[in-house]
């Protein structure tokens, strides 16, 4: 993973986690900026380190589920940033899985709108193509 892909995958993180502890009262991390930034770098380097291992061993259920139990992995990863940074807390298994669906849902937003890569939007993707006239 480069630099500029890690710094972009921290700096969602941590809106993600901020927009989480909006909605969800039980995701805290007591108010502190520095904390949110531990955290949103710990569950970055969660998400690149062990989330690749935890779905291979529950690739079965990812497949018999259609990918529903990637949710769950998920809310594992934040479970494990929550272990792992003292003051980021959740208060239930819930509280997870639905911090853990907003995380998700604010990463795919936000690449979508502003990651530069080769499949972002570019107008002339769309121009019309000359297939030849008869």
């Amino acid at each position: 993973m480069t630099g500029r892909r890690l710094l972009w995958s921290w700096l969602s993180n941590v809106v993600a986690i901020f927009l989480a502890s909006l909605l969800f009262s039980g995701v805290d991390y007591g108010n502190d900026f520095w904390i949110l930034l531990v955290a949103g770098l710990v569950f970055g380097l969660v998400n690149m380190f062990v989330r690749p291992l935890v779905i291979v061993l529950a690739l079965p259920a990812v497949v018999l589920s259609l990918g529903v139990a990637l949710l769950f992995v998920n809310a594992l990863m934040l479970y494990l940033t929550d272990l792992i940074v003292p003051d980021f807390e959740l208060s239930s298994f819930w509280t997870a899985v639905g911090a853990a669906l907003v995380i998700w849902l604010v990463n795919v937003a936000l690449s979508a709108l502003l990651k530069p890569g080769p499949h972002s939007f570019r107008p002339r993707d769309w121009e019309p193509r000359d297939w030849g006239a008869p």
